[in-house]
């Protein structure tokens, strides 16, 4: 039985340059190799061609670049893709295209599954599986970038799974897309998407590379949030509030909060006021995103007059609010709409994804 192929595929240049030093390669080839794999998506030695024969054969018998495997891919009537993705093990995820939003933009994931359990949220009902490896969050930028031949675009971990969950993954993944010899999407062009697991998001405040931060709130009283968010019961609606107090900002920068309207629950007008109260003097806005409804999902999505009044009240409090316009219902790709079916936890799984 031969010995394990090396995996390039979740390593930053840096560490690229130090396998190859150990290895007695020549440092400039490291560079040719990440922006082979990255620039041109080629993860196949034998067609680098600027390396020599040698090289090229010692690189196919030393290493490996494991790509995602697209086994599905979807178009919404709105031109949104939503691409299912095999990983080396057999397991599952989707990852999705949406275009024109003004810019394009691919929605990845970075967990199978997601333990934070949102009660709207299709994904949470798979519970977790298992966190993504840097390469396999970073692989699927590039498989898309390559497969829709999109040279720039942005990025938004918004897909299944909890992105500051799988932390150290999540944020190598990052550096690797954002290198400058790679795919080289600045910080601006990337968005994370939380619950509000306050100690990663202080983690986080302390980055060199600083994506855009969203944070998933939904809820406007502790009693409310804690029964439809239930990290909620581990990190209050309160203390994330603080965190984004504290958390940096550049004078053009904001943080997102995201509320997903449920008719009956969270849509009232003293909701709204509620919001604009918990936000006051944070350099912020609001993207409501009314319920894409599914089989599973016991809530309902309020009507366009409830929508629209609750995005006045906000707008009249100086609030900057903007209502989502849902894209890929249709393929069950919009937002809180991403499962893999056949895909559950084991126990020990699931005693390791308690918070």
């Amino acid at each position: 039985m031969g010995a394990t192929l090396v995996d390039l595929a979740g390593l930053e240049r840096a560490e690229l340059q130090r396998l190859f030093n150990e290895r007695q390669i020549p440092t400039f080839h490291a560079a040719q190799v990440f922006r082979w794999i990255w620039q041109r998506g080629v993860c196949d030695f034998s067609q680098m061609t600027d390396l020599s024969r040698a090289l090229r054969r010692q690189l196919d018998g030393e290493f490996a670049v494991t790509t995602p495997r697209l086994v599905e891919r979807d178009t919404s009537a709105d031109g949104t893709q939503k691409f299912v993705l095999e990983l080396s093990d057999r397991r599952r995820i989707e990852s999705v295209f949406i275009p024109d939003t003004p810019a394009q933009t691919f929605c990845i994931s970075t967990q199978v599954g997601c333990a934070m359990g949102c009660a709207f949220c299709l994904t949470g009902k798979m519970g977790l599986v298992r966190h993504l490896s840097a390469g396999e969050i970073s692989g699927q930028v590039r498989l898309l970038a390559q497969t829709l031949k999109l040279p720039q675009f942005n990025i938004v971990l918004m897909g299944m799974g909890e992105p500051l969950h799988n932390y150290d993954a999540t944020l190598k993944a990052l550096r690797i897309i954002n290198d400058a010899e790679g795919l080289n999407v600045g910080p601006r062009r990337m968005t994370l998407s939380t619950v509000g697991l306050v100690p990663m998001m202080d983690r986080l405040a302390q980055e060199t590379l600083m994506p855009n931060l969203a944070v998933s709130l939904h809820a406007t009283t502790e009693e409310q949030r804690t029964a439809i968010v239930p990290p909620n019961k581990k990190y209050s609606l309160r203390e994330i509030i603080e965190a984004c107090r504290r958390f940096p900002l550049n004078k053009r920068g904001r943080i997102t909060f995201e509320y997903v309207l449920l008719e009956g629950v969270n849509d009232s007008l003293e909701d709204a006021r509620r919001l604009a109260r918990l936000l006051a003097g944070i350099q912020g806005k609001v993207n409501l995103i009314p319920l894409n409804a599914a089989p599973g999902i016991s809530f309902t999505r309020p009507s366009d007059q409830r929508i629209n009044d609750f995005a006045r009240a906000l707008a009249d409090r100086g609030v900057d609010v903007s209502v989502r316009k849902s894209r890929g219902r249709d393929i069950r790709a919009a937002c809180g709409q991403l499962i893999v079916e056949g895909q559950r936890p084991s126990a020990a799984q699931q005693l390791a994804a308690v918070l």
